[in-house]
């Protein structure tokens, strides 16, 4: 009798079990399915976008002097410390005069000769000249005294240009500064031989403030550029000139630059033509030959349109494309062109108009063709 009344209390309870179970199932209409999802959006508007363009480069000192000997000699002194300022017609070698002060005395006296004879062959054809009218002399003697003056004048210009000449090599014994600049390592030191006008500099004289930049810009961007200022699609403005300096390891110089110009000439081997800048570099920051980027001003788009980062999905092939929320706060999936970006925002060139709603956030509960709930505007 206990098990039969165990057996029907068993079976009540999985009969109420499954009624339980199946009034779950028929929950009211109102409940049924998720909520359409929250999104945040931006909505598409035109403004003026500056465009740059980062390039790399290396400093230039803007002055180089390669300081070489102009005579032949034993370097007697070196006059100056490597790496120190020099001004420009300082003294910074020392080779040994010797034989040019030979040569220089040599030519005075060959002048001072020349001078005598000079005075002789004048005074002679003054004389003549008195005494070819008496006809105390002939003609011919008188012609010869003349050509003797004009001979011994032509030996004076020539001893004197001799003069001037080792005058001129003993004071190239004397290597000066051409320029005032930083002064680098010597290739010389005393008691080195030296030759006039060798492959080899003594020493580089460069001066560094104002320092040039120069960067390569591929022939191709520049074409491209050219047709955009053309076109109108860019336009050039006052401070186009400006040029922002950034070091290897980021971080920016604290000074503006100025473009100076772009070289005529193409590479042929790497299709690219240089353009040089230059910078103000009183604290001598800037060092020759150091790597830099340089962010240079292309122009301004007058009707820029401008999409933070997130908001473009790019498909395996790179395509990118934007999920939109229409007027009837459906989701559209919007195919564009955007190549650039701007700071942390890439530039849009096709595929959306002023006004649009390009959704920002929720972008992972939405899918095309579905609805949309509250639609908030994201804050600038």
């Amino acid at each position: 009798m206990n098990k039969v009344l165990w057996r029907q209390a068993s079976l009540a309870w999985i009969c109420a079990g499954v009624l339980a179970l199946s009034g779950c199932d028929k929950a009211p209409e109102g409940q049924q399915g998720m909520p359409p999802p929250q999104v945040t959006v931006v909505t598409v508007s035109a403004q003026p976008v500056t465009l740059t363009t980062v390039l790399a480069g290396r400093t230039r000192a803007s002055v180089e002097a390669q300081v070489r000997p102009q005579v032949n000699g034993i370097v007697l002194t070196q006059l100056f410390t490597e790496g120190s300022m020099v001004e420009k017609g300082q003294q910074l070698y020392q080779i040994d005069p010797a034989t040019y002060e030979a040569d220089e005395a040599k030519a005075a006296a060959d002048y001072a000769n020349a001078i005598a004879n000079l005075k002789t062959a004048k005074a002679r054809a003054e004389r003549y000249r008195s005494l070819v009218a008496s006809k105390a002399v002939s003609k011919q003697d008188y012609d010869d005294a003349l050509a003797q003056f004009e001979q011994a004048e032509a030996q004076v210009a020539t001893a004197e240009a001799a003069k001037r000449s080792a005058s001129i090599n003993l004071d190239y014994t004397k290597v000066y500064s051409p320029i005032t600049g930083r002064a680098g390592k010597s290739s010389v030191t005393a008691g080195a031989l030296v030759t006039a006008n060798q492959a080899d500099p003594l020493v580089v004289v460069q001066q560094f403030d104002p320092m040039f930049v120069d960067v390569g810009q591929s022939s191709r961007e520049l074409n491209k550029l050219r047709r955009a200022w053309a076109s109108g699609a860019i336009v050039q403005t006052e401070d186009a000139a400006d040029v922002i300096l950034y070091f290897d390891d980021g971080e920016p110089y604290d000074i503006k630059g100025k473009f100076k110009f772009a070289d005529v000439n193409i590479d042929e081997s790497t299709a690219t033509f240089t353009i040089r800048t230059i910078f103000p570099n009183a604290k001598g920051i800037l060092l020759p030959g150091m790597f830099v980027r340089a962010e240079l001003t292309r122009g301004v788009k007058p009707n820029g349109v401008l999409l933070p980062a997130k908001a473009v999905a790019r498909d395996a092939k790179g395509s990118a494309s934007v999920m939109l929320v229409n007027s009837e706060n459906i989701v559209e999936m919007r195919k564009i062109t955007a190549t650039e970006m701007v700071g942390q925002e890439w530039l849009v060139d096709k595929g959306l108009e002023t006004g649009e709603r390009v959704i920002l956030e929720g972008l992972q509960f939405v899918r095309p063709g579905m609805p949309v709930g509250d639609v908030k505007e994201a804050t600038q």
